[in-house]
């Protein structure tokens, strides 16, 4: 796993597949996803290579029901006391009450999703709070969770306005420039979301998958997502 500065606040910790990301406020942390399963030793590693002590790790924020994304929540989570949160629809995916949904795969997107299963399954993870279009969180300064259906029912964004950052889950991908991303269960509503984050032209765009976009992140966000699918 490899831990890369985006600002003094904000950290990527980068897996072979996807990511995760560290906000801090003070000595606090929250971690948007989890990475993989068994991640959480050098996840702890990389909280305490910022700085920062794991026992003030508040919360961790999921994206989206997939498990390179949930994996090491509910291990961080018992270690720490950190609050697990997911939006109302994915909750039930997270806590294994329900599967995870089937995408509608492309052709070209078969040998990608194919070997996005050789990342370890996700146990059942406890939600303690489901969220909402609209909710405002305890973090970075009023962070706003913005529903994002398509890539899955219960897909999230994360908007921190004070300081122009977007954490957008798999919606949008950042791999050989901003692109809309892959494996929706649902490509046209995820393309609707894609639009709708643009209009929040962020000037930090922080993707699921691919480097982190300081540079033009708005006008390369809305150029992606007026792009025809």
């Amino acid at each position: 796993m490899d831990l890369i500065e985006i600002t003094p606040r904000l950290h990527m910790l980068r897996f072979s597949i996807g990511q995760a990301y560290l906000w801090r406020d003070g000595d606090e942390s929250t971690l948007i996803d989890a990475g993989w399963v068994g991640a959480a030793d050098a996840m702890e590693t990389a909280i305490r290579t910022v700085g920062l002590d794991p026992a003030r790790l508040r919360r961790i924020v999921l994206t989206h029901c997939h498990r390179d994304h949930v994996g090491s929540a509910g291990e961080l989570a018992e270690r720490y006391g950190a609050e697990i949160l997911a939006h109302r629809l994915d909750a039930p995916v997270v806590r294994g009450d329900a599967p995870v949904p089937e995408p509608d795969l492309l052709d070209w997107e078969l040998p990608l999703y194919e070997h996005g299963l050789t990342v370890p399954e996700a146990p059942p993870t406890r939600v303690d709070r489901e969220l909402e279009d609209g909710e405002v969180l305890d973090f970075g300064d009023g962070a706003v969770v913005v529903h994002t259906p398509g890539h899955t029912d219960g897909s999230l964004a994360v908007h921190l306005p004070r300081h122009g950052v977007l954490f957008t889950g798999d919606t949008v991908a950042a791999v050989q420039g901003v692109t809309f991303g892959v494996f929706h269960v649902d490509r046209d509503r995820a393309r609707t979301s894609m639009r709708r984050l643009a209009e929040l032209e962020p000037a930090v765009l922080c993707c699921g998958h691919g480097d982190p976009v300081t540079q033009d992140a708005a006008d390369l966000l809305r150029s992606a997502a007026t792009t025809d699918a």
